[in-house]
């Protein structure tokens, strides 16, 4: 945590526990309202309450919930009389007012809806169709737009007088029907002759997504073009609103800290759960459960090579080797393959060259580890056979890995299961399967080399 965070945190908790509301309401005027934000993730809920009735400036209120967890802002609010709530939602970009809403009681809901100016409830029931992780789910329709009639001079004097328009770094340009004819940026539209008409001087080959588009493509988008905001259009290629780089910012932070939850077998439900042990572990279950039905099942292979076993003890030295590698490897191919589907890096047409590339790497650090294994089964046991065992298994066991964490996630992605939260549990499991096959497979075909008969 941050020095000045930390010594803030603390000082606040201070205040808190000797009810110094006083003292306590004159630091919050001195803080940002985004540190304040960054202080909820400290505190329970009752001081988060008593912290966010003291902040009298309803438009850092509004700024305190837009930096907070949409459903701590919605309870929060929730605790407010209505027509506070209504206040300090209204100080608040439309699509920041939609998160917070989404996540509040129906019947709190409506009743603030009921509450709101028309124009403005009929803006946020409008983005409330969307889905929330779509183009029109985050996009603010708070964006600058001109005619494509006006002369140049006229542009300037209207962006002048422009008010609450966010991200005014490009002037959308539109037709009488609001179709979406191109952008400039304010550089272009400040070095040109002012009488010359928009039209003439628009560019017209806008970068632009669908409002149904899935918002990690529009971080995509904006990432791939360097773009600080991307205009948002309907199937008649109107402009309906503007995605800006703070909310892809957002977007990717929440994708990244999903997808991260989900390869571990985690949620980020867990968060709000707090310490309530068994929600989270309700949460973690099944995904365990997944990793001990492949551990019954390597153990039961494990029997079934008893005989094997029985005749070279020896063998049980490199079962954890085998199986660690095996694991090891194939988790990074997974995630590698995971984390390029989300970031479009890798798709179904670079799929097969994804695949032999693993393939090699697989290969040449199966030689590099099985020989040294190797030579120390064969140093450790003084049986060459043994090391030449472990060797072969390791090398395809490795390479075997490999591929699987290559296979796994395509599947899983072409299934339409998220290979986030499936893959890592399968390619573990398949592994320590496919693992102990490979190595007492090899082993009993060694046999009559590796018995202390033949040595």
């Amino acid at each position: 945590m941050d020095r000045k965070i930390q010594v803030l945190l603390d000082t606040v908790k201070r205040l808190l526990r000797r009810n110094a509301f006083p003292n306590l309401s004159n630091l919050l005027q001195k803080t940002h309202p985004a540190d304040i934000a960054h202080l909820f993730r400290y505190l329970d809920f009752a001081d988060q309450q008593k912290l966010f009735s003291l902040i009298k400036d309803v438009n850092d209120a509004a700024e305190v919930l837009t930096e907070t967890e949409h459903s701590i802002s919605a309870e929060l609010l929730d605790e407010l009389a209505t027509e506070k709530a209504v206040e300090v939602l209204q100080a608040m970009s439309h699509d920041d007012s939609v998160d917070i809403i989404r996540n509040m009681p129906e019947e709190m809901a409506d009743k603030i809806l009921d509450l709101m100016q028309d124009e403005r409830s009929e803006e946020i029931v409008h983005l409330m169709r969307y889905r929330e992780d779509s183009a029109g789910g985050i996009m603010s329709t708070n964006y600058f737009s001109l005619n494509e009639e006006l002369t140049v001079k006229q542009a300037i004097e209207a962006l002048q007088e422009a008010k609450d328009a966010e991200m005014v770094f490009y002037v959308y340009v539109i037709d009488e029907y609001r179709h979406l004819v191109g952008v400039m940026s304010l550089r272009q539209l400040l070095t040109v002759p002012p009488h010359k008409v928009l039209r003439e001087i628009v560019r017209g080959d806008v970068i632009s997504v669908h409002a149904d588009a899935d918002q990690e493509d529009v971080a995509r988008w904006v990432a791939k073009y360097d773009i600080l905001a991307i205009p948002v259009v309907d199937e008649q290629n109107k402009l309906l609103g503007i995605v800006t780089v703070d909310d892809v910012i957002d977007v990717l932070r929440e994708e990244a800290t999903e997808d991260i939850y989900k390869m571990v077998g985690a949620s980020e439900d867990e968060l709000l759960y707090g310490f309530r042990a068994f929600k989270v572990a309700s949460l973690r279950l099944p995904w365990l459960l997944v990793n001990l039905l492949g551990g019954v099942v390597t153990g039961y292979l494990l029997w079934w090579f008893q005989a094997t076993l029985q005749e070279v003890i020896a063998l049980i030295s490199f079962v954890p080797v085998i199986t660690g590698m095996g694991g090891n490897i194939g988790g990074q191919s997974s995630t590698i393959v995971v984390r390029g589907f989300t970031t479009g890096r890798i798709d179904f047409s670079t799929l097969p060259q994804v695949f032999f590339k693993e393939l090699r790497v697989g290969m040449i650090m199966g030689v590099v580890c099985g020989s040294t294994v190797g030579a120390i089964g064969w140093i450790w046991h003084g049986n060459i056979y043994l090391g030449l065992v472990v060797c072969l298994a390791m090398m395809i066991s490795m390479t075997v890995a490999a591929t699987m964490g290559v296979m796994a996630p395509a599947f899983f992605k072409r299934i339409n299961v998220d290979p986030a939260i499936a893959s890592s549990p399968f390619v573990q499991t398949a592994n320590d399967i496919t693992g102990i096959l490979i190595y007492f497979g090899t082993a009993t075909l060694f046999l009559k080399y590796l018995s202390p008969a033949a040595v």
